[in-house]
């Protein structure tokens, strides 16, 4: 493929605490705004505790879900009295970050979550981003402790809903499995290796190294499937055992995927797919079981810094 450039990314935000009981991104930038600015970057950092309220009492959001709150109907929504305290908070961020589609929008937004889902680590994503494919490329090369893996939510830039989507480029990092409420170490410490090397990445992005170009995978997102259900709305059945922590393994036609109270296998009937977030504990308030995938791989472009 032809070579592509971008300009410096100067100015970086890490986020954490979007989700006020997801531990690890709440501590990372709570250490990070203990230290003080590296004068030898190329570009300058800024560390935001993203949903305070939330964070104080260590649940996911106080009224609604923040990381749903930056589509861009949402973000011009009237300031009311009435108003949720993660909209307005949406709001703030939108204008401290962005705005977002805006020149003025910080170069690269990461943003810091744990699943209590077994996926490793992986780097979540709106749209076919060069430079934020080749910062997974360059993850996947320097962490092998744990799977490291792309999603792509294949969504318009006005209904991308997350906190990333408000920078010129930007990523969720995605953590797991970590129970809500709880820090690990062995998670915590993948997530900041991965924000050290996101870190590194850019510094000799500015300083004119050439980062040649390659294959990567992505799984792009296709439906959410819910928990099977009664008449009244109640779920009839759990994960089934064979499925539970296998996220991002083939699921074939016929592959067991609920077991119900009673004893009976719930089976997939569809084409070739591969299920995450199986069994998240948040998806739960949103009838959410687990997502589907396609894998496709991805020919990536070198990239380097544009030349004045």
């Amino acid at each position: 493929m032809e070579h592509a450039s971008f300009p410096p990314l100067s100015r970086v935000a890490i986020c954490g605490g979007t989700h006020g009981n997801e531990m690890t991104g709440v501590y990372i930038v709570r250490e990070m705004q203990k230290k003080k600015e590296n004068a030898a970057r190329s570009f300058s950092i800024t560390p935001v505790l993203t949903n305070p309220r939330a964070v104080d009492v260590c649940r996911r959001y106080a009224d609604m879900d923040l990381n749903r709150c930056f589509t861009d109907a949402l973000l011009r929504s009237p300031v009311t009295n009435s108003m949720p305290y993660e909209l307005r908070r949406a709001q703030e961020l939108n204008t401290q970050l962005g705005p977002k589609g805006g020149k003025e929008a910080v170069d690269l937004l990461v943003d810091l979550h744990n699943t209590t889902a077994n996926m490793g680590l992986c780097l979540i994503f709106y749209s076919l981003d060069w430079l934020t494919l080749h910062i997974l490329k360059y993850i996947q090369n320097k962490i092998s402790s744990v799977p490291v893996r792309a999603i792509q939510l294949d969504i318009p830039l006005s209904d991308a809903y997350s906190l990333e989507a408000v920078g010129k480029h930007g990523f969720a990092i995605e953590v797991g499995p970590q129970p809500h409420g709880v820090l690990r170490a062995d998670i915590f410490n993948v997530a900041k290796k991965a924000v050290d090397l996101t870190l590194e990445f850019i510094q000799e992005f500015n300083a004119g190294r050439r980062f040649e170009g390659g294959e990567v995978e992505a799984y792009t997102f296709v439906k959410s499937i819910d928990y099977p259900r009664d008449s009244s709305g109640e779920i009839t059945a759990a994960i089934h055992p064979e499925l539970q922590d296998k996220d991002f393994h083939l699921l074939r036609s016929g592959d067991p995927l609920f077991l119900s109270f009673s004893g009976e296998t719930v089976k997939h009937d569809g084409e070739d797919v591969y299920p995450f977030f199986i069994n998240e504990c948040a998806y739960y308030e949103k009838k959410v079981a687990f997502q589907l995938a396609l894998k496709t791989t991805f020919l990536l472009p070198s990239v380097s810094v544009e030349k004045n």
